[in-house]
């Protein structure tokens, strides 16, 4: 039983953990999606939350509060202008975990931890290539014809 075991230690001290934290969530706001391990993800993902649902208070006492933990000013000022804007019609569930399989190192489960309302760059998540997949001549000749063959015989 886990009673009274709340929280995630990491196998890290108290300021190294609190360290990474900060660092998860600065690149976490810059980029709005990171890839890190499982059990990472779900540690910084309350803070991530909790980030979000004060940048929605914006005010100064707010900014200061969010300026403890994400050190970055830049990032505060993108996190307060754009991604709260983006979320004020949402009460919570801000970010996503998506698994993506071990890593090759050591065989750690690594995930994709990203903002759920992100701007879709174009880019395909798998494969990271910038086209669309589109239907290939042949497959849309075919379809044409079957239109065209069902049009004739209605």
């Amino acid at each position: 039983m886990r009673h009274r075991k709340d929280g995630f230690k990491l196998g890290r001290l108290t300021q190294h953990r609190w360290a990474l934290f900060r660092n998860l969530l600065v690149a976490l706001f810059r980029h709005e999606r990171i890839t890190t391990t499982e059990a990472k993800a779900k540690a910084v993902r309350g803070l991530a939350e909790h980030m979000v649902t004060l940048a929605k208070r914006e005010n100064l006492h707010a900014r200061r509060q969010a300026l403890t933990m994400i050190p970055d000013a830049a990032v505060v000022g993108t996190l307060f202008d754009t991604i709260a804007a983006r979320f004020s019609g949402r009460n919570g569930g801000y970010t996503r975990i998506i698994k993506l399989g071990p890593r090759p190192g050591d065989n750690a489960p690594m995930v994709l931890l990203e903002l759920v309302d992100r701007p879709d760059d174009g880019k395909d998540r798998k494969t990271g290539s910038d086209e669309k997949k589109e239907k290939p001549p042949k497959a849309e000749a075919r379809r044409k014809k079957k239109e065209k063959a069902a049009a004739a015989s209605a």
